[in-house]
């Protein structure tokens, strides 16, 4: 499997990112708190020990929580950060952190709206079916300040553009017509225990090591 780590292709990766084995895992937010409706702040600080525990914690969480990506602020931290280990659907893996990401918006004679069902942590349980681009680059920085191009392809590039619709404080919901909206909720009511349960269970083995 071809893998990308912060944009660059690497020799060889592990099954589980080194992030998380340092992470400590936190409570996925979900839909409902103001967090998630909120534009979260800029970072201005890079290279700090806070800023390299927020991102461990993240890919902890997300590991837990089987997600492809994860917002700050989905850990009820609200600054300009996400973190990702995404499959691209043709054989590539993609691994990293952006801080402070800014979407590139595609040319319209160019861009191609691919529907496809998305799922997101913050609403348990739910999957719909979404319009995304099907190319997507986002610009950044690393946690040290240095700067990050990323491109993505098919879910890669969905993956980018729900992270990114997070921390403007927007959830895949909001794309959604009502009477869709509704079927997400109600599909979350019927599985959220579940899920938990199962996060529960991702958390313990962990934490055993």
């Amino acid at each position: 499997m071809l893998v990308r780590v912060q944009g660059q292709i690497v020799d060889s990766y592990p099954p589980l990112p080194p992030e998380v084995a340092r992470g400590s895992v936190r409570r996925v937010t979900e839909v409902g708190e103001t967090i998630l409706s909120r534009p979260c702040r800029e970072v201005t600080e890079f290279g700090t020990p806070e800023l390299a525990t927020l991102i461990d914690d993240m890919f902890a969480t997300m590991h837990v929580a089987e997600g492809a990506g994860l917002a700050a602020n989905q850990v009820d931290v609200s600054l300009r950060v996400f973190v990702y280990d995404c499959l691209d659907g043709k054989g590539g893996r993609h691994v990293g952190h952006v801080v402070n990401p800014v979407l590139e918006e595609p040319d319209p004679h160019e861009r191609r709206l691919i529907d496809d069902f998305e799922g997101c942590l913050s609403v348990p349980g739910a999957r719909m079916s979404v319009p995304r681009t099907d190319r997507a680059v986002v610009h950044g920085f690393d946690k040290d300040g240095r700067p990050l191009t990323i491109e993505g392809a098919d879910y890669f590039a969905r993956c980018l553009q729900h992270e990114t619709d997070h921390l403007r404080g927007a959830i895949y919901l909001d794309r959604l017509p009502r009477r869709d909206r509704k079927e997400a909720l109600r599909q979350m009511g019927e599985r959220r225990e579940q899920i938990f349960a199962r996060r529960s269970t991702r958390a313990a083995a962990l934490q055993q090591g």
